[in-house]
């Protein structure tokens, strides 16, 4: 059991049935009142995300996920084919279960596929992958005393701001969480 206190950003518990991932927790404490937690949370099966709001000290069913490491094979449409790098069982999952990782999926890249029993449940991405530039305008001498930024078009389809100095061609490393351009690899 978890109780309010102990809830954090990323956990996933059982409320009323439902498997939920938390993705934000704010304390609130107001005047006379008790203490209350406000939770964001998303439900691993439908997808929704929803906002409740809990008394301090209410406990919640922590759920015991199995994490495996997989393999991204290939898309095919909006299925995703993955290689368990262990047992090489073929999960294909779609959009709904894969949610924004679905734009940093490069062939051959592992990531975390998270179960509860026998049923995919989640996934976890690395914390930055690195992907080679397709398209960006080139920068011109002199661009960069205000130190700007250009929009470019990486690999698998997202555009990421990046400096004025990187050219189509040059491998960047791309937070995965944020999207947020984080160096040039080469």
């Amino acid at each position: 059991m978890i109780s309010t206190s102990e809830l954090r950003k990323g956990n996933t518990v059982v409320i009323d049935g439902d498997l939920v991932k938390v993705l934000e927790v704010q304390h609130v404490k107001i005047g006379r009142g008790s203490a209350f937690v406000r939770v964001q949370m998303r439900n691993l099966r439908s997808g929704s995300t929803t906002e409740r709001t809990f008394q301090s000290g209410s406990k919640f069913e922590s759920a015991r996920l199995e994490r495996r490491t997989v393999q991204y094979l290939y898309g095919d449409g909006d299925q995703y084919t993955f290689m368990d790098v262990e047992t090489f069982d073929q999960p294909v999952l779609g959009p709904t279960l894969l949610g924004d990782a679905v734009r940093y999926l490069k062939e051959g890249m592992n990531i975390d596929l998270l179960r509860f029993g026998d049923e995919p449940i989640d996934v976890e991405l690395p914390s930055s992958v690195e992907l080679r530039i397709e398209q960006t305008d080139p920068g011109f001498r002199g661009d960069t005393a205000s130190g700007g930024s250009k929009p470019a078009t990486v690999e698998t389809g997202v555009t990421v701001q990046v400096p004025l100095f990187v050219n189509t061609g040059d491998v960047i490393k791309v937070d995965t969480r944020t999207g947020a351009y984080i160096e040039r690899v080469g």
